[in-house]
């Protein structure tokens, strides 16, 4: 009996700990995200200099050149995952290959991600949601942006991506379900990764990782100065101990 209680006790503690490594994005992250996109130029620029002393100069040099990459004209849109990890890991890419914003369709359950997976990068990119298809490819598509989907069957091989210029989003289906219709029918065309194995699918953060890394090639960042400023503002906020009080001390009020 003890030891099928100790067993228990074990399952018990590895289902806390799995829970307590899933997590919504943190509400502190999107409020300073809302308030810094809320100031003028001149507050951004007030602000900037007066943090700016407080890093090192290694780290200001690393933080620069990362926003000066950073790109807006390419996005992704994940139509409902289901699995933490593959929402984290797509962030991850997202970051690590120079989004700026990813948008998410929230259908049957809220986006969750693995912290463990993310590693922090859902600090350095923008998430959007959505409540359905038909509003996500709306706003997407009122800003500018073509969806393109995904298939492993389809036109487009993921080196074309990169000669795109009008902006995109490149559209991710549910892990079981794929990329609902009221999505589909808004895209424009399909890539595909192609393989040569038996395996006739991949996971989707793979493919997103795959994608994002052809789509970025050679693509330079295009952010323009205001929304620069914004970046750095925010990654020198998460980077400075008490950086609010420090703001708030040189009568530079916060609001997040």
């Amino acid at each position: 009996r003890r030891a099928g209680s100790g067993r228990a006790s074990c399952g018990v503690g590895a289902i806390s700990r799995k829970l307590a490594s899933v997590w919504a994005i943190p509400g502190h992250i999107e409020t300073l995200a809302r308030a810094v996109g809320e100031l003028e130029p001149s507050a951004l620029s007030a602000r900037i200099a007066v943090l700016e002393p407080l890093v090192t100069e290694a780290r200001l040099a690393r933080m620069r050149k990362v926003i000066d990459q950073r790109v807006g004209s390419v996005t992704v849109l994940m139509d409902s995952l289901h699995d933490p990890h593959n929402g984290a890991a797509i962030i991850r890419s997202s970051d690590a290959f120079g989004l700026a914003r990813v948008h998410v369709i929230e259908r049957r359950e809220s986006f969750l991600t693995a912290r463990t997976v993310a590693r922090g990068s859902e600090r350095w990119v923008d998430v959007s949601t959505h409540k359905n298809g038909t509003t996500a490819a709306a706003a997407l598509r009122g800003a500018g942006f073509e969806l393109h989907s995904t298939h492993p069957e389809d036109e487009l091989e993921p080196e074309e991506l990169a000669e795109m210029r009008t902006p995109f989003a490149l559209v991710l289906g549910n892990e079981r379900y794929g990329i609902a219709e009221d999505l589909r029918a808004h895209t424009r065309c399909t890539v595909k990764v192609p393989m040569r194995g038996y395996a006739e699918s991949l996971n989707v953060s793979v493919t997103a990782a795959i994608l994002l890394y052809a789509a970025m090639r050679g693509r330079p960042g295009d952010l323009a100065d205001r929304d620069r400023d914004r970046l750095l503002l925010r990654g020198l906020i998460q980077t400075i101990p008490r950086a609010r009080e420090v703001l708030d001390a040189r009568n530079l009020p916060t609001s997040w």
